[in-house]
């Protein structure tokens, strides 16, 4: 019977040697994505999609809305949990993400070249190490809607890793020099053709075109009244003009032959409305969750008067069967 017993918690013992690393295995991911179920109004994005399923630059729609910062407006920006909001609202097509350069070069999510206006730190992002960054919360904007953590902000790995594969990004790159590592990042999860590497210097956007990487460039409202913006057409994939612009420089970007010319930074119906009307097919927003809401209803409206001048155009053409002489030829 001893033996018997000794037999039995051996096997037991053995089988919990077994099937404990599957058990890690399963439970790890949700570990990992169980944080962002936490944040109002968020929850866990699922894992990342292989590259065969995911969303291609090339797949995305006719008029494109994308979040900038995640949608400064209506949530905090560069925050993971703003981007996963706004992910998960899907009032967006493409998330818009700014990243900078630590000591090391470590890319991490942070708009300015200070921590000053966003978090709970003063100081240079560049003299901060990945140890001093952990320390970093977020302050988020008392005047956003609804109620945020003061979390740590995010590292562009991270992002990649959490919503590589599941929707577009733009990747606006602060600091030039970390194009290399940027690249590295993206190619190392199969994102080259979903993720656009942003810049406001077009020898950056160069460099990125001669890696593989869709590029995007964005100009000033000075900048697009002197830009030459066709011979960027073999090497921007996306151009982004102020919405400030005048309509003779925005008409002269959509008319160059790059690809997708977007606007920025779009915040209103009105200020997007114009800029699609003088031919740019996509708008970086701070406010997606309002454009959304509109654009559906400019949606609606469209139909209507759509139908309106369809019903008036077959009264035109019955009236002119049924007057005189309309018999005379048949």
């Amino acid at each position: 019977m001893v033996m018997i017993t000794v037999r039995a918690a051996r096997a037991v013992r053995a089988a919990g040697a077994l099937l404990l690393p599957l058990l890690l295995r399963l439970l790890l991911p949700l570990l990992v994505l169980a944080p962002a179920a936490l944040v109002q109004g968020c929850a866990p994005a699922p894992a990342r999609m292989r590259e065969s399923d995911g969303p291609r630059a090339a797949g995305l729609p006719e008029t494109v809305y994308a979040a900038h910062r995640g949608g400064a407006l209506e949530v905090p920006e560069n925050s993971m949990a703003g981007l996963t909001s706004a992910y998960r609202r899907r009032s967006a097509d493409v998330l818009d993400v700014d990243v900078r350069a630590l000591r090391d070069g470590t890319l991490v999510a942070m708009h300015d070249r200070t921590l000053d206006r966003t978090t709970d730190h003063k100081g240079a992002v560049a003299d901060l190490t990945p140890r001093q960054w952990r320390r970093v919360r977020l302050r988020p904007d008392p005047g956003l809607p609804g109620s945020w953590p003061r979390e740590h902000p995010p590292t562009a790995a991270a992002v990649l890793d959490r919503f590589g594969g599941r929707i577009v990004l733009n990747v606006e790159l602060k600091d030039g020099g970390g194009l290399r590592r940027l690249a590295g990042l993206i190619r190392g999860r199969g994102l080259d053709d979903s993720v656009y590497v942003q810049s406001n210097d077009w020898h950056t956007a160069a460099k990125a075109h001669r890696m593989g990487l869709l590029t995007s460039v964005w100009r000033s409202v000075r900048q697009a009244r002197t830009d030459d913006f066709e011979r960027w057409r073999g090497t921007v994939d996306m151009l982004s003009v102020d919405h400030g612009a005048r309509d003779a420089d925005i008409r002269r970007a959509v008319r160059s032959g790059i690809r997708r010319v977007w606007s920025h930074t779009v915040r209103t119906p009105e200020q997007r409305d114009r800029v699609l009307r003088l031919g740019c097919d996509g708008v970086l927003t701070d406010a997606p969750r309002l454009l959304e809401h509109t654009r559906r209803a400019s949606r609606e409206a469209s139909r209507a008067s759509d139908r309106s001048h369809a019903q008036a155009s077959r009264g035109a053409q019955r009236d002119k069967a049924d007057g005189p002489g309309a018999g005379r030829d048949r």
